[in-house]
């Protein structure tokens, strides 16, 4: 499943880069999560209560942060995995200047398993935009409050 966006935060790329790399504000922004550690450079682990559907359930798995180019883009994969099912993902974030505005690009792809799958891909596809969507407001706040 092919998932992708665009988000854009009201501030210069150098900060937006810097939020979006602190393992603090991810775990700040990540909707659900339970716990949320670093367990090596650029690698965390953590375990998110989320749902699509009816299908609620509780996920643990890992995050890496790699092939990274400051202030301009990295690669994001995840992994996890709970009695619902199981997502791997692996994607590419890119930030570019806009007019002092920082618009941030997603594409990646998705692969989900389990019950989790049987809900459809539409359902799949639209809650993970509505988990992507919150995760950048929750960035939003508080990149407002660093401010």
């Amino acid at each position: 499943m092919d998932v992708h966006g665009t988000h854009t935060f009201a501030a210069p790329r150098e900060r937006v880069w810097q939020l979006l790399l602190d393992p603090d504000a991810i775990r700040n922004a990540l909707p659900g999560v339970k716990e949320f550690r670093q367990v090596g450079e650029d690698e965390f682990e953590a375990t998110m209560s989320i749902g699509v559907g009816a299908i609620k359930g509780t996920y643990s798995g890992k995050v890496k942060l790699s092939d990274q180019e400051p202030i301009t883009r990295y690669r994001l994969t995840v992994e996890g995995s709970g009695r619902p099912g199981f997502l791997k993902g692996d994607g590419v974030i890119q930030l570019e200047e806009k007019e002092g505005s920082t618009l941030v690009t997603y594409n990646g792809q998705a692969q989900v398993g389990g019950m989790i799958a049987s809900v459809g891909q539409r359902l799949v596809m639209a809650s993970a935009q509505l988990v992507i969507g919150q995760f950048f407001k929750a960035m939003e706040r508080q990149l407002g409050r660093s401010e």
